[in-house]
This record gives C-alpha cells, sequence and structure tokens, in this order.
C-alpha cells in the first residue's frame, strides 16, 4: 500500500485519481482550497486519509499546505494536479507553476512525484525575462514552466522518480462538456505512475500521454532555463530548491 498526496482532488481528474488509487487499497490524502470543497471531496472519496485544505493561489497558504502535508507524515508519492485557466494571468502562475515549486521544495521528498501537463504546454514560451510580470504568462506558458520543473527535479533528485503527464483533453470542469478526449485515460496515467511496480513506471524525467511516453516542448529539456525557472521561483516565493 503507498501514501498518495493529490493536489486539487476534490473534483475532476484529481479526484477521480484519488478515487482509482483509493478503490486499490491505497492510502489517498486529498487536498481542497476551502473547507466546504474539503466537505466534498471527503464525501466524493469516503475512504480517503485525511483532506488538507489550502488555496494554492496564496503563497503563504501554499506553504501552510506543504506543512499539513508533512505533519501527516512522508508520502510515498505526491501528484501535482491542481490547475486553473480561466482566470487572471497571476493566479495561473501562482497555482501552475509556484505553488508546485513550493510543495516540491518544502514537503518531505517522496519516493515518486508527478506533474500535470497539457497538450498546450507544446505552445508554450519560456519567456523568463516576462516571468514576474502580470501579464508575463499564458495558461500554455505555465504548463511548459511545469514540465520544466518536472525534468529539473528529475535531473537535481537521481533517488526520485519525477515525471510529467498529459492527461488530454477531458470533459471534466476545466476542459468543458465538449473534450472529445477519454476521460478514464485523462487519469490513469498519473495513479498508475504513483503506484505501479511496471519498469516502465519507474523512470524519471519522462513526459507521458495515456501510458506511454510523448514528446514534450524542447525547451523543458533546456538546463540552463530550468535553473532560470527554479532561480525565479526562489526570488519570488523566498523558498530555495533543497538540493
Amino acid at each position: 500500500m503507498a501514501r498518495v498526496l493529490i493536489t486539487g482532488s476534490s473534483d475532476g481528474l484529481g479526484q477521480l485519481a484519488a478515487i482509482s488509487l483509493a478503490d486499490q487499497g491505497h492510502e489517498v490524502v486529498l487536498h481542497a482550497r476551502s473547507a466546504e470543497r474539503a466537505r466534498t471531496a471527503k464525501q466524493k472519496v469516503p475512504s480517503a486519509a485525511h483532506v488538507i485544505i489550502g488555496d494554492l493561489s496564496s503563497l503563504d497558504q501554499t506553504k501552510d499546505v506543504a506543512a499539513q502535508a508533512n505533519a501527516l507524515g512522508q508520502f510515498d508519492a505526491v501528484i501535482h494536479n491542481a490547475g486553473v485557466d480561466q482566470v487572471s494571468p497571476r493566479e495561473i502562475l501562482a497555482v501552475n507553476t509556484i505553488a508546485p515549486y513550493v510543495l516540491t521544495c518544502l514537503i518531505q521528498k517522496p519516493k515518486r512525484l508527478i506533474y500535470l501537463s497539457s497538450d498546450m504546454h507544446l505552445d508554450g514560451r519560456a519567456d523568463l525575462e516576462n516571468f514576474k510580470k502580470d501579464d508575463g504568462i499564458s495558461y500554455s506558458d505555465s504548463k511548459l514552466y511545469v514540465v520544466m520543473l518536472s525534468m529539473a527535479v528529475a535531473r537535481k533528485w537521481s533517488d526520485v522518480y519525477v515525471n510529467a503527464v498529459d492527461p488530454g483533453w477531458v470533459p471534466t470542469k476545466m476542459g468543458g462538456r465538449s473534450a472529445s478526449d477519454d476521460l478514464q485515460k485523462g487519469y490513469e496515467t498519473q495513479a498508475w505512475l504513483a503506484v505501479s511496480n511496471d519498469s516502465q513506471a519507474q523512470v524519471s524525467g519522462r513526459h507521458f500521454y495515456h501510458g506511454a511516453e510523448s514528446p514534450h516542448n524542447p525547451q523543458a529539456s533546456d538546463t540552463l532555463l530550468q535553473d532560470r525557472l527554479l532561480s525565479l521561483c526562489e526570488a519570488i516565493t523566498g523558498v530555495s530548491f533543497p538540493e
């Protein structure tokens, strides 16, 4: 049995991954941005061990989410699932890029880390000169940055399996009803990477789509850009990456 923390698991793909892992007998800890959403999350996944509460658009609350996670003990896997799109560029940056960075730095190092990507990251631009500007980032950019973060962590932490997953365009609240991809396949890969003993899952520094490795934006593999991203995240948050 593995202990798995899933951010943004009060609905959508995070909730479906949580249900799948709980049904397999794993210990799942949920995360919701408010007490109300936490109650709903627990109703949907009643076997969940705990629900951590905190709004990842707030740096202080994100740090508190990490403290709550550490108080529960070390996890075998953390799935960085939380994400937003139809909000301000500042909130997109905070939730999609800064929060995964802060949580990665502050939560006790797990055995596996999974970061939720998007096929839209292929259109992202690593425009780090405008990284901190209020209008300097798009959703595609934020997802490129999170793939870049996963590649950087994989490079620096050789003792952790670290990968990114594109879940596809699936019919969740974020994806919308017209989304045409397979919803089940949308959550299976991250759940598989979190707990599987398959040799194909025990890899690092890869980008997956529906159970198989898939191409990623080549900017994500640029180690100079990776290190620059980590430096900018540290400058914004005051949280340094633990080598």
